[in-house]
């Protein structure tokens, strides 16, 4: 190894000493699903809250026939992108399905979530726009705002105020898009939409809202919270938590759909979609309306538990849905909650900053339609067991 390489990877090296020593270093471990609740973690059974399957269909045998007859039928791979050979019959085909259950005129798949906020809110922005992200937004908007040629800035969480506050003079900006989240990824809370439509109608501002977390659980047929409104330019969603297979889409107007299949880098440079992800997509938008006993349970669990946890003296921030945040503050009591709780038969890692805010390390829960009541009593006495230590 040159001099030069070895002073390379020395600095990461050091980097990561930084992270391991407080208590922030990730690393990746094997799953495997097992029956019900269970995964495997390299090779040990743990009753799974960490997933984002939130209706489980990751394991329909819906989606799976359908992927396979999407095979069957159009091979393993889409070949290219979707402006070359890449734009097999099902997508428009879905996409006409996806933007009937969301109310919109149009909507256009893309490949992942975070691509697809990267890469689409860079292409909405040039020098003379202002973006307006709410404090917690997921990385991958403000990376897309960041990305872009926009002057981008933060307003504090769900603070229409603050928003109002931060918006730039008109003879400053020509166009504005506010964005933010409809369920918020690591805090389970929920945006005011209302607020927000009448603040982005005042103001002349294009409004993009995050479903990734509320898509399928929440909503109309549980298309999410935007889902039959007018008043929301720009919905972006994703197939890979409760839709239980991958992919994201943006559900808009015809017009903002065609600029985005000229100008979004995220859809023309990037190989479309396979097949099978296809197949479980469009299983799943069949399916997901008719699941409304199922996410009425889902979130009737959610809100027991979180009665449960806080009568236990746990915060559990401002949650609203089935993600619900236990907040301990420093990073090592997170780890060691974790830690705990694993030893006991569970998987919920912790979250550390710089994913969550310095002082609020946390263990994040997510609840499916796989917990049971037992499942949820059992994990609480296990957290009254941790405390009493």
């Amino acid at each position: 190894m040159s001099a030069a390489m070895h002073d390379l990877t020395a600095h990461y090296s050091d980097l990561l000493a930084v992270r391991r020593n407080d208590a922030r270093l990730r690393a990746l471990r094997e799953i495997m699903p097992g029956p019900g609740a269970t995964i495997y973690v390299n090779g040990r059974p743990l009753i799974d809250f960490a997933s984002n399957d939130y209706l489980a269909l990751s394991t329909h045998p819906a989606l799976a026939q359908r992927s396979i007859e999407y095979i069957n039928r159009f091979g393993v791979g889409s070949t290219a992108s979707r402006l070359l050979s890449g734009n097999i019959a099902p997508f428009e085909s879905i996409e006409r399905k996806l933007a009937a259950l969301k109310g919109t005129e149009a909507a256009l798949l893309l490949p992942t979530g975070f691509q697809a906020n990267a890469t689409v809110i860079a292409a909405l922005s040039d020098n003379r726009t202002q973006i307006l992200c709410d404090k917690l937004s997921h990385q991958s908007l403000l990376l897309g705002a960041q990305s872009s040629e926009g002057r981008w800035t933060r307003f504090a969480h769900n603070d229409i105020d603050h928003l109002r506050h931060r918006i730039g003079a008109p003879s400053d900006f020509e166009r504005r898009i506010i964005i933010t989240e409809s369920v918020f990824s690591m805090d389970g809370d929920i945006a005011n939409i209302d607020a927000l439509c009448n603040t982005a109608t005042e103001f002349g501002a294009l409004l993009y809202i995050d479903e990734a977390h509320a898509t399928g659980v929440l909503g109309v047929c549980g298309m999410g919270l935007t889902a039959g409104r007018n008043d929301v330019a720009i919905s972006m969603g994703t197939f890979g938590k409760a839709c239980g297979s991958f992919g994201a889409y943006i559900a808009c107007t015809s017009e903002i759909r065609e600029y985005l299949i000229n100008f979004c880098g995220g859809l023309v440079y990037s190989t479309a979609l396979p097949p099978a992800v296809l197949g479980a997509i469009d299983a799943a938008l069949d399916i997901i309306p008719t699941m409304e006993k199922q996410r009425q349970m889902l979130l009737e669990n959610a809100e027991h538990f979180r009665s449960r946890l806080k009568h236990l003296g746990f915060d559990t921030g401002l949650s609203q849905t089935q993600i619900i945040p236990i907040i301990v503050g420093d990073d090592r009591s997170a780890v060691d909650l974790a830690s705990y709780l694993e030893d006991a038969g569970f998987f919920a890692p912790a979250i550390r900053p710089p994913t969550v805010p310095e002082g609020s390390a946390r263990v994040r829960l997510s609840l499916t339609t796989l917990h049971t009541r037992e499942h949820l009593e059992r994990l609480c006495t296990s957290m009254r067991n941790w405390r009493a230590n």
